[in-house]
């Protein structure tokens, strides 16, 4: 099977050639893109429409590459000795499985997801190098090595936050999602919101691409943003020309807190405004 996107998906021709290119060459797939351009959900997608289950490891800025593979707990093994339990005597009860393991150990092939990877230390991705090359990892505890019963599909996905390390981008297909071109924004919106008003979508969108061009932004809105925008403008019934209007309020969209994070970009954008009703006074 050949992943084509869903029907809740919208997947570029570029970016199932590239799904279904590290699937074929059995690599981890690396993808990058700004935040918001649905990279975590492209693993849902593709298992869903391979018909496979996902694994998903989502990373933090304090996950170690060993908790991906097994967690042995050590302390619990020492509390039930002192108590005399049985179950003390085999190692294996101390030692719960990870993600990567669970993988491995699947009877049918899993979708893996390493979500976020760059948010780890820098030495995660090294970590992992033998793991997802030879598909293989030895338990120290139990002298028993883990072989994957069926290579997973790996999606591996990155924010920027961190450069990731030469030897694991040579293990890894690439790709990057370039952020949605209008027409591509229209698709994903009809997928989100069928019924919407043609006209508002224009609206909307208008305005929404005006705003991710003004230089000096810290943070873009993203496709996400545009998407609870839309709903918001939807379930307060906004009129159209709201978002037509030009008389100097327009830098401001309505329910502008859908689509700008933080204080700064705001001010920037009451700033336009003001100076845009200064020169119309003019």
């Amino acid at each position: 099977m050949k992943f084509k996107g869903t029907e809740t998906y919208v997947a570029t021709e570029d970016l199932q050639v590239a799904v279904n290119a590290a699937v074929t060459l059995e690599r981890p797939l690396l993808i990058k893109g700004e935040p918001g351009t649905g990279k975590t959900l492209l693993a849902e997608e593709v298992a869903a429409s391979l018909g496979k289950r996902l694994i998903q490891w989502h990373i933090k800025s304090t996950t170690k590459a060993q908790q991906g593979l097994y967690d042995y707990d050590a302390v619990s093994r020492l509390r039930d000795s002192q108590l005399g339990e049985e179950k003390v005597h085999d190692i294996a009860n101390y030692i719960k499985k990870g993600k990567l393991w669970e993988a491995f150990d699947a009877d049918e092939q899993v979708v893996l997801l390493i979500d976020e990877i760059d948010k780890a230390d820098i030495e995660f991705p090294n970590d992992l190098l033998v793991e997802l090359d030879k598909m293989e990892f030895f338990v120290y505890e139990t002298g028993k090595t883990i072989k994957a019963k069926h290579r997973p599909i790996i999606i591996i996905t990155s924010n920027n936050e961190k450069e990731l390390p030469d030897a694991f981008l040579r293990r890894c297909f690439f790709h990057f999602i370039n952020f949605p071109d209008r027409d591509t924004m229209s698709r994903i919106i009809d997928v989100h919101y069928p019924n919407i008003k043609e006209s508002l979508v224009s609206e909307a969108m208008e305005v929404f691409f005006e705003v991710r061009s003004i230089p000096g932004l810290k943070k873009k809105p993203s496709t996400s943003e545009l998407i609870d925008w839309l709903k918001l403008l939807m379930a307060d019934d906004i009129p159209d020309e709201i978002l037509k209007s030009k008389d100097g309020e327009a830098a401001i969209p309505p329910l502008y807190g859908a689509l700008l994070k933080n204080e700064q970009d705001v001010h920037m954008l009451e700033r336009l405004a003001f100076m845009h009703r200064r020169e119309n006074r003019r």
